[in-house]
């Protein structure tokens, strides 16, 4: 293991180098405006209260009301005024700071340029001086300032940085932070006048926001699953985290290479995943001509579509599927992208099956197995986008007018997600419910959970609180929110804690986001928080992540429907700072939850799991949109997934999976179960219940069907697909032992054999004891 080896005399100088060096942490937001200078004054306050000694310079207040008064008490080092182009400009008096001397200083402005005579020509070169000499730095940016994203967001939307800083700058920091703020609240802002007038017109296009703010997400959790990857590494952890997609696709020098190339292209953009490419090659075999030519069109194709490529020898075929999976587990891929056998039942158990090696010796990856649809449609495999200009102009109906009517006479939602508890949604949802109702806006508190925090006790402020309705449970009072008297109130906004909490027995509604739901019904707004671990869809990727079943959860549903989502930020290393302070849980429970839950792999990978939630909630507002700059690009043709289901534990993987695979897709996704034999039993018939229930939370409905015998169970599972016109199949992996296979034909491998005109994935069971 690394944290073994020996250190070398240049390592132990290098270590002894950065205990005298400052810190650096940067704000980072998707434009200005996004809140980064009144965060980074904010942290600069709660460090003054620990006792650091912080002092502000060359920071843009833009006097804002809210931003002025978190510098208030902070001591400001005038700093350097000057002209560029008529705009008033900033410099740092480094000497003055140095004999100054605080232990932070915080200034905006990461990517700001120097005058001529400066001694440094830009403020990062400023920065990395003053940390030099000891003095840590918070400091902001937007993330259209950092080189090479910069060229990417001028081409997408037309606003150029004036001065960008190199693309490393970020590896640089310490902590890097997220500041994240919906188009809505920016157009709000802007409306407002509180971002002046200065600002590009192209950032008053909410397109162009929500371009700006996934491109943001997208990059934050890049950077969060290296720090992952290399924690778990640390650990001794090998495979997929669960917590991002990693397509490996295996193709041949053949025809069909180029066709799996681009479906696995298609899988790993819609899936916001990385893409990497792997052929086989026997060493002592030279290519022949046309698999010399079909090499160079899959490596120009590689290269086009952004994926890396790689040839690896085979010693032998045979050896295919264990070097394959092993250079998969190497790399943490999450999906192998591969064809399907076209060999029937007998040749299989005679010579082999490449799949169905590859499915023995896979851990924790899912097997794509593509279809070969060459013979029919070529290798078109993008269909042009459906025709919608008809649609523009049809006349509503009478009951799509009476939806559309309702709608408007809803209230809208807004839900503050976090990455776990602690990181600030209910002190955001509280401070966001005080500035509604200084601009005359009627807001009430409906359901407030303090978990005992003081500082966000202190946002209550002049709230009004409507009492808690209580119920008798077994000889005991218990309270939950009063959702009638709130109607009866009718104020126009109410603040509402925990949107996935489980109502007592006897409620009206069993969860809290129902109660949510017939407020919005009654016209009333909901400002409400849940943490990303709650979503229905992502249960499964949780319990991989932190090896917790999270009990409580809330359709995915109700967070497409909130008008706006915005997620509150925190590093691993603040919330476990919070929570050593007392700030998140009582003091005698801090050491449990950082030994558990709140470990840095777990909060780390939560963080990530966070990042592209919401970016791929962007994306899917940026579809919505009918804009044409979507980062994932456009899913052009019609998916129909279809998911096969037992009465086992790892049906609601598959149906969660299915849901998941099918939203992004955009594609309509049936659940199917037959059963085969006597009548059902209690057991069984309360199991198919559970998964009837969990299909309805995510939107869906499951189908049962009945056979008298094994083959005909196949059969009709097989004639459904086909009735439906499934184009991807979701099945578990075969439990059967191998001497089983031999003699008899599994489900699994009788629907990979008969069902070769459709894609399908076999999703893995998770194995949480996979280490070196």
């Amino acid at each position: 293991m690394t944290q073994f080896r020996r250190k070398t005399p240049e390592e132990i100088l290098q270590s002894i180098s950065r205990l005298h060096r400052g810190r650096l942490k940067i704000i980072i937001g998707a434009v200005s405006g996004s809140g980064k200078t009144y965060h980074m004054l904010r942290e600069g306050k709660l460090l003054k209260q620990e006792g650091i000694d912080v002092v502000i310079c060359a920071v843009s207040t833009m006097q804002r009301s809210e931003t002025v008064q978190q510098a208030q008490d902070l001591e400001r080092v005038p700093s350097i005024h000057w002209q560029r182009d008529g705009k008033e400009q900033k410099d740092l008096p480094l000497d003055v700071l140095l004999a100054r001397n605080p232990e932070v200083l915080l200034v905006d402005g990461l990517a700001h340029r120097n005058r001529e005579e400066a001694r440094f020509k830009t403020r990062l070169e400023d920065i990395q001086y003053l940390m030099d000499h000891g003095i840590s730095i918070i400091t902001t940016i937007n993330v259209y300032e950092l080189a090479g994203e910069d060229e990417f967001v001028f081409k997408l939307t037309g606003i150029k940085a004036e001065e960008t800083v190199p693309s490393n700058t970020l590896e640089l920091a310490d902590e890097v932070r997220l500041i994240d703020a919906s188009p809505e609240t920016i157009l709000k802002r802007i409306d407002e006048g509180v971002l002046g007038e200065s600002m590009h017109p192209a950032l008053s296009r909410r397109g162009n926001l929500g371009v700006l703010r996934e491109i943001a997400l997208r990059l934050m959790a890049e950077g969060v699953n290296e720090s992952l990857e290399k924690h778990r590494e640390e650990q001794g952890l090998i495979g997929p985290s669960g917590a991002a997609e990693r397509i490996l696709v295996s193709a041949q020098y053949h025809w069909n290479g180029s066709l799996y190339v681009r479906r696995g292209q298609q899988v790993a953009k819609r899936l916001n995943g990385d893409l990497v490419v792997v052929t086989f090659v026997l060493p002592r075999q030279k290519l022949n001509r046309n698999q010399q030519a079909f090499k160079l069109s899959i490596q120009k194709l590689v290269e086009k579509v952004g994926a890396k490529f790689e040839e690896l020898p085979l010693p032998h075929l045979r050896k295919l599927p264990s070097v394959l999976v092993r250079y998969a587990r190497q790399h943490n891929v999450t999906r192998i992208v591969m064809g399907h056998s076209k060999k029937n039942r007998w040749q299989e158990r005679w010579q082999g099956s490449i799949v169905n090696r590859v499915l023995r010796r896979t851990r924790n990856i899912d097997v794509f197995l593509m279809a070969d649809r060459a013979e029919h449609e070529g290798e078109r495999i993008l269909p042009v986008k459906p025709n919608m200009a008809g649609r523009t102009f049809r006349r509503l109906s009478s009951r799509e007018i009476e939806e559309k009517i309702e709608t408007i006479r809803r209230g809208t939602l807004k839900v503050y997600i976090g990455a776990a508890p602690g990181v600030g949604k209910t002190y955001k949802m509280l401070q966001e419910g005080n500035i509604l109702r200084s601009k005359g806006i009627d807001v009430v508190i409906g359901l407030l959970e303090t978990h005992g925090r003081k500082d966000t006790a202190d946002q209550v402020g002049e709230l009004p609180v409507i009492p808690r309705a209580k119920t008798s449970y077994q000889a005991a009072q218990l309270e939950e929110m009063d959702t009638e008297t709130i109607i009866s109130v009718h104020p126009e906004v109410v603040l509402v804690d925990e949107l996935a909490h489980t109502n007592v027995p006897g409620s009206p509604f069993k969860k809290r986001y129902e109660d949510v739901i017939r407020l919005l019904e009654s016209g009333i707004s909901v400002i409400s928080t849940v943490n990303v671990q709650h979503l229905e869809s992502l249960n499964d990727a949780v319990l991989q992540l932190t090896g917790v079943r999270v009990r409580e959860t809330v359709p995915d549903a109700i967070l497409k429907m909130a008008d706006e989502v915005e997620l509150i930020d925190v590093t691993p290393q603040m919330l476990q700072t919070r929570m050593r302070d007392g700030k998140i849980y009582a003091l005698e429970k801090v050491d449990q939850a950082l030994g558990s839950f709140f470990k840095i792999g777990n909060l780390i990978a939560l963080r990530e799991l966070a990042l592209r939630e919401i970016a791929d909630d962007v994306d899917e507002r940026l579809e919505a949109w009918d804009r044409n700059t979507s980062l994932r690009g456009h899913w052009r043709r019609r998916e129909v997934i279809f998911v096969c289901v037992d009465t086992g534990s790892r049906s609601e993987r598959l149906i969660r999976r299915g849901f998941r695979i099918a939203h992004r897709l955009k594609a309509e996704w049936h659940v199917h179960y037959v059963h085969f034999g006597a009548v059902m039993t209690e057991e069984e018939q309360k199991r198919l219940d559970t998964l009837r229930q969990l299909c309805e939370r995510l939107g869906g409905n499951m189908q049962v069907a009945a056979a008298d015998s094994r083959k005909r169970m196949r059969r009709t599972l097989l004639q459904r697909m086909n009735e439906v016109h499934a184009t991807q199949l979701i099945i578990g992996q075969s439990r059967r032992p191998l001497w089983y296979t031999l003699f008899k034909e599994t489900v699994v491998h009788y629907l990979l054999r008969t069902a070769r005109h459709m894609d399908i994935l076999i999703v893995a069971d998770f194995d949480p004891s996979m280490k070196e």
